[in-house]
């Protein structure tokens, strides 16, 4: 039976930030905006400002903390990664997630994607089918007081369908095709984003906006390499 890891949903909660004299990781994390968001095209403000103020190094192993704000993937628990800053502020940014829009996350990992998207909007489901990752990242969150996340240790390709349907659906694991249950659990006007093509070297990171039922409009945004997506995705190729 899959556990669920509720971090109880109150009001909206946005993590006030550390000053600068008391986090040596402040201009680093500058820096990170600066050049490798604002100098490529990170452009909304929001996203922006949040990349700021997430403190990405404490979600990652101390050994790997140095590295935290350089802009590559690095290693996280069970042969994982954490996204690299630019993709995880680039996905965020093709979303356009409003406050108080609902969204869904396909593959917690560390939680650095769940606690940017809790910045935004009050309503924040992700999913992690490895159960360890899932209550390392659960603890992380409510750690740094994210009350507004539920975390669920279960198969992502079905989605969470009671808490259905999502404005915005994220999956930051590679698959070769689009999951229908996502689709099926997108509202009409809903996004989802993903890194779509083949899951052992480089995909395209694809969105996909249902129109109405299924009427969907489809772009393609870059190249990107993501780990691959495990579970159900694999024995329907």
């Amino acid at each position: 039976m899959k556990r669920l890891f509720y971090i109880v949903i109150f009001l909206h909660l946005t993590i006030l930030p550390v000053l600068a004299e008391d986090d040596p990781f402040a201009k680093a994390r500058n820096k990170m905006v600066e050049q490798d968001l604002k100098g490529r095209d990170i452009n909304d403000t929001t996203v922006l400002r949040i990349m700021g103020k997430v403190q990405r190094h404490l979600f990652v192993d101390k050994s790997q903390q140095k590295s935290a704000y350089n802009d590559h993937p690095l290693p996280i628990a069970e042969g994982q990664t954490i996204s690299q800053p630019y993709i995880v502020a680039l996905m965020t940014q093709v979303l356009k997630i409003k406050p108080g829009e609902k969204v869904l996350e396909i593959g917690t990992g560390s939680g650095y994607q769940a606690a940017v998207l809790a910045e935004i909007t009050d309503k924040v489901y992700t999913i992690e089918i490895r159960k360890g990752l899932a209550e390392q990242a659960s603890a992380k969150l409510k750690e740094l007081g994210y009350k507004n996340i539920m975390v669920k240790d279960a198969d992502g390709y079905f989605g969470w369908e009671e808490n259905a349907p999502f404005d915005a659906i994220i999956v930051t694991a590679a698959a070769n095709h689009i999951p229908p249950p996502l689709i099926k659990q997108l509202k009409d006007g809903g996004r989802l984003v993903i890194p779509l093509g083949s899951t052992t070297y480089y995909q395209t990171l694809t969105l996909v906006t249902k129109i109405k039922g299924d009427d969907l409009r489809v772009e393609h945004i870059t190249g990107v390499a993501f780990v691959p997506m495990v579970g159900e995705v694999q024995k329907r190729r």
